[in-house]
């Protein structure tokens, strides 16, 4: 923790549930819906940030991808669609 940070303190709620301060979900953007890791160690509770992939747009580009070689070669084979899909996924990794 940086030193010039204050501690705040919050209350565990019957069904196990805790607010995050305002400051702190500022501060690490945390949103609606955002994700989090908890981990228990020794008398501590460690929260952090679970960035995860947004499947969708990687789905919706291979749908694009092979709806191009469909309109161009017709209609794609189980193979075809593989190496569509292994074609995209080495796409991502290089980025």
């Amino acid at each position: 923790m940086v030193q010039n940070e204050k501690a705040d303190v919050t209350v565990v709620s019957e069904k196990g549930q805790v607010v995050i301060p305002q400051t702190i979900r500022k501060k690490l953007g945390l949103k609606p819906k955002t994700k989090l890791l908890i981990y228990g160690y020794q008398d501590a509770v460690i929260m952090k940030k679970l960035e995860v992939p947004d499947v969708t747009k990687e789905l919706e580009a291979i749908y694009r991808r092979i709806d191009k070689r469909i309109a161009k070669y017709g209609e794609l084979n189980d193979e075809d669609i593989g190496i569509v899909i292994r074609d995209q996924r080495a796409k991502k990794s290089a980025k």
